[in-house]
Parts: C-alpha cells; structure tokens; sequence
C-alpha cells in the first residue's frame, strides 16, 4: 500500500522542479490533505483468498488451503 501511495506522490504532486524545501513540504501536505479528504482507496485486484492462494507458494506457512 506504501508503494501505491508513493506512486500516487510522485504522480500527483513530485513531477515537476520544486525549487525550495518548504514548497515541497507545503506540496506534499496540500497533497496529503486533498487525498485525505478525498478518501482515496485502492482498489485491489486480487480477492483476499487469491492473494493468500498466490503467496501460499512464496511463503508457505501462510498457504492456508
């Protein structure tokens, strides 16, 4: 989720010169606010049970089938 969010950063607000530090901590936090408010969410595309299914092969001790 971390990683979809940062994505969303850097394509939202980080993709242009910021000149100064306080414009980018004043662009972030306008970002942060807007997707806040906004109540962004992710929409999965694997169902819970497929994601266990897929990482059961990888990790083993969390295949629960």
């Amino acid at each position: 989720m971390a990683e979809i969010e940062i994505g969303a950063l850097s394509k939202q607000c980080l993709d242009r010169r910021i000149g100064t530090m306080e414009v980018l901590r004043a662009e972030v936090e306008a970002w942060k606010e807007r997707r806040n408010t906004e109540g962004a969410t992710i929409r999965w595309l694997l169902s819970a049970e497929d994601a266990r299914k897929k990482m059961g092969r990888a990790y083993p001790k969390f295949n629960q089938s």
